[in-house]
């Protein structure tokens, strides 16, 4: 049975909306795809204030993106001290972090080239 294609851009919005509905912070979606080097299209960057909120940021996605595309990650790690956790759906991975580790890694400025779009806070 083939996999399903999963259109990137309803893929985006509802990561969004799961970064939202647990008021994730400071998401920035950096557009990979004139990069020759670039592992994937997207990523999704973005924190919260305590292992306990990333946590519930990597769950709402999941369960948001499950609910309305029928769709999972291909791979997620970082869940055992969710200071960092990364989740790999192939054309898009996500970084959610702890706000402290984000500035350290400052992952945003190894990939200076790409277009970098800002999504401003609803809360």
């Amino acid at each position: 049975m083939a996999k399903k294609t999963v259109n990137n851009d309803d893929l985006l919005a509802n990561i969004i909306k799961g970064i939202e509905e647990v008021k994730g912070n400071d998401i920035d979606i950096l557009d990979l795809r004139e990069i020759d080097t670039a592992v994937c299209d997207y990523f999704i960057i973005c924190n919260g204030n305590s292992n306990t909120q990333v946590n519930a940021i990597v769950n709402s996605i999941q369960k948001t993106v499950s609910k309305e595309i029928k769709d999972k990650p291909w791979h997620v790690e970082g869940t055992d001290n969710a200071e960092w956790v990364l989740m790999d759906y192939v054309n898009i991975v996500v970084h959610v972090f702890q706000k402290q580790i984000r500035e350290y890694y400052n992952i945003e400025s190894l990939w200076g080239d790409a277009k970098i779009t800002t999504i401003a806070n609803k809360y």
